[in-house]
């Protein structure tokens, strides 16, 4: 299965490589700031200090960093947009070990060939995942890891492109890919692939859970960058993924929304929200509504995060 996962991946990255190489070749006048490289860094900060506070409380400190880089290339009729996403924070609460607030990571690759005016065929590579390994509190229990899980997205299709602004991406061929590759997770069944295998006692058998779940389906991505204030910008990202072979009608939603408020060219502040619906991702859930977890199922999964700091902008 792996072998097959890899071969897939290597014919893929071989049709972008082979696309890139062609859009290259083009007359050296055409070959004046074909590429665009830039991106944003922001690291805000939050802390909360008490003595004698009647009311009560606790001592915090957080820090949050966010990092948006893209290399962009257009010559004729061709593109290729590359983005890569950066997400991570701490806290420390007075009393506890410093814990992961936030941690993401995301890469995009999209190549396109210009059909009409506003259209493109293109083929696009998403890969999600996280950089540094999620515990309970208690710190005895792992709930997740780099590439347990990753989520990667394969896909062919048409981009229609009416301004700078707005992209909105449609594949009636996608192969969606996730990894587990912790064999704990794996064995646990974790983000829906194949739990362990149980004996005549019921029994967990270590070892026999699955690393690698495998989806085809349909896909809509739809990106929207755009200052729709005075210094406030907004940037939106919704994934819709339909597989196709099982349940189409329980489709997997992704939609992060975030709004940069710039005060000067160094403080800035930030709003995140971000929402996600998979059913095959199963969640810690209260059926009796009697504050105990009584079972597990999907669920829609909200963030948000409001943040003021200093950010950087990359040229």
């Amino acid at each position: 299965m792996f072998f097959a996962f890899c071969r897939f991946f290597s014919l893929f990255f071989t049709f972008i490589l082979l696309c890139l190489t062609g859009a290259m070749a083009q007359s050296p006048a055409d070959t004046v700031n074909i590429w665009d490289f830039g991106g944003i860094g922001t690291l805000n900060f939050s802390q909360v200090s008490l003595s004698n506070w009647a009311a009560g409380g606790q001592n915090t400190v957080s820090v949050l960093g966010n990092a948006n880089l893209h290399a962009n290339y257009e010559q004729g009729k061709n593109t290729w947009n590359n983005s890569l996403d950066l997400t991570y924070g701490l806290v420390k609460l007075e009393g506890r070990r410093v814990q992961k607030s936030d941690d993401k990571l995301e890469l995009n690759l999209k190549y396109g060939y210009r059909a009409s005016k506003r259209w493109f065929y293109t083929s696009q590579l998403n890969v999600k995942t996280q950089l540094t390994p999620t515990y309970t509190i208690t710190r005895d229990t792992l709930r997740s890891n780099f590439f347990a899980p990753a989520f990667i997205l394969a896909s062919l299709g048409m981009d229609f492109k009416p301004n700078n602004k707005l992209s909105v991406f449609i594949s009636p061929f996608t192969g969606k890919y996730t990894i587990v590759s912790s064999q704990v997770l794996a064995d646990k069944g974790a983000f829906g692939v194949e739990p362990a295998q149980k004996d005549v006692e019921g029994n967990i058998v270590p070892g026999t859970g699955k690393h690698l779940r495998k989806e085809f389906g349909g896909y809509v991505n739809v990106r929207y960058k755009n200052e729709v204030l005075k210094n406030i910008t907004l940037q939106s990202k919704l994934d819709l993924f339909s597989n196709y072979l099982r349940k189409p009608e329980n489709v997997d939603l992704n939609w992060e929304n975030l709004i940069n408020f710039k005060v000067n060219k160094v403080v800035s502040a930030s709003f995140f929200a971000h929402m996600i619906y998979d059913d095959n991702v199963k969640v810690d859930v209260d059926r009796n509504n009697d504050d105990k977890v009584d079972g597990r199922g999907p669920r829609l999964q909200l963030k948000q995060t409001l943040g003021i700091g200093v950010s950087y902008k990359f040229k």
